[in-house]
Order: C-alpha cells, then structure tokens, then sequence
C-alpha cells in the first residue's frame, strides 16, 4: 500500500518538529508539507501533485480558526481527511469539528504513543475502504469503530489526564510563570509531582523555562504557559 501523505499545520516552530518527527516514526506515513498558518495549508493543499490525504491541524492558528480551514478546503474541493490537533477542550469546538467530517481528535499535550495510535487507526480504516461495497452493517460498523481508539497511550504512566488538567489551570493564567514549588503549592500536591508534570507540558512544547533569580541560593526554574 502506498505510504500515506500528511500535511502537519501548527503554528509553533517547536511543535511543529514534534509532529514531523513523531509521523515519520511511524510505519506507511510520509510528511509531504507543512504550514504554520492557514493561508499556507489551503496553498499546500492547492499545490499540483502534493499526495496529501491527511492533514494534522492545529485549530488555532494565527490567521484563521482551523474549523475555517477545514471549510476552505472542502469548497475548494480538497477531499483529504482531517485530525485535529489542539488543546482547545470547548465541546462546542469538538461538536463543530465533527459535523465537519474531522475524523479524530488529539488533544495536547500528547505522547508519541498517542499519535501513533491515532494514526495507525487511520491507517486501518483507509485499508477497509479500500473495496468499493461494504458487505454489511457489520462490515459499515466494524470500518467506523477502527477510528476509534483507546488513550491509554495519550500520557505517561502513572499520569493522570484529572492532575494534568489541574495543573494547566494553575499555570495558564500566569503571565510570569510559576515555580513547581508555586504550581505544587496550587493544585495540592508534591513538588516532585508538579514538576513532572510541568517537564511532560514542556516536552510538549506547551510551556517554555526559564530561571528565576534572587536570594543566595541557586535559580529556580519557572514555567510559563504558551499553549493554547
């Protein structure tokens, strides 16, 4: 079967890496463009011969929501699959991106393991289509529940998706950021615990650090939201 062409639009340089590196790790996808604003994913889209099939798009981009992306494409004819993939937690977002026909939905901060199980279930259920009839309702059945997968993979063991959340409340608000200590301090748990946390948003690209002088001691690292 002939590898599967991923266009990767996000906005922010770092994620952006991520996702490329995380799709070409996984076996039968090949990254054919990416683009860090909507204009540019409608140019990629247009482009003669670009073998896209499946795009991965960020909803908030600077210039357009990726809902407006995904109706562009589809008035302009564009027929490859969608997976959003957003921090955006508004369910009237995730109601709108299903009546639009986007097939799945990975929410950040997410692993590897979250995206390769995304996109292998994609993959299956492109193979299934592969015919022209469907059998029966079971065969129609069977083709729709490959799309939907377990997100067991989605966080790192022993990471629960309720004390992520807790902490992303407790930093996003902060301008300046915030120490584990702080975060710790806001959530109710350990500083060991809050630090692993805020080093899993920062692999994700979600929070940046940086060391926060003053006193004799040494500087402490603060973290500082920049996800959406």
């Amino acid at each position: 079967m002939k590898a599967i062409g991923v266009l990767i639009v996000e906005d922010e340089p770092v994620a952006a890496d991520a996702h490329v590196a995380y799709v070409k790790r996984v076996r039968g996808f090949v990254v054919r463009a990416t683009a860090h604003d909507g204009a540019g994913a409608i140019r990629a889209l247009g482009a003669p011969s670009s073998g896209i099939d499946l795009v991965l798009l960020d909803l908030y981009l600077p210039d357009m929501h990726g809902l407006d992306v995904v109706r562009a494409m589809r008035t302009a004819g564009h027929r490859a699959d969608v997976i959003a993939v957003t921090s955006a937690r508004d369910l009237e977002v995730v109601r709108a991106a299903v009546s639009l026909g986007i097939v799945q939905y990975l929410l950040k901060p997410f692993t590897f393991a979250a995206v390769r199980d995304k996109l292998e279930r994609y993959a299956a259920y492109r193979q299934q289509l592969a015919g022209d009839v469907a059998i029966s309702q079971r065969e129609v059945d069977r083709v729709l529940a490959t799309l939907r997968g377990s997100d067991s993979g989605s966080l790192p063991k022993g990471m629960s998706p309720e004390s992520l959340d807790a902490v992303v409340t407790a930093l996003r608000p902060s301008a300046e950021g915030l120490s584990a200590s702080e975060v710790a301090a806001a959530v109710g748990a350990s500083r060991v615990t809050a630090r692993r946390y805020l080093e899993h948003l920062a692999d994700c690209a979600l929070v940046v650090r940086a060391s926060r002088y003053g006193g004799t001691g040494r500087p402490e690292v603060e973290y500082r939201w920049v996800g959406r």
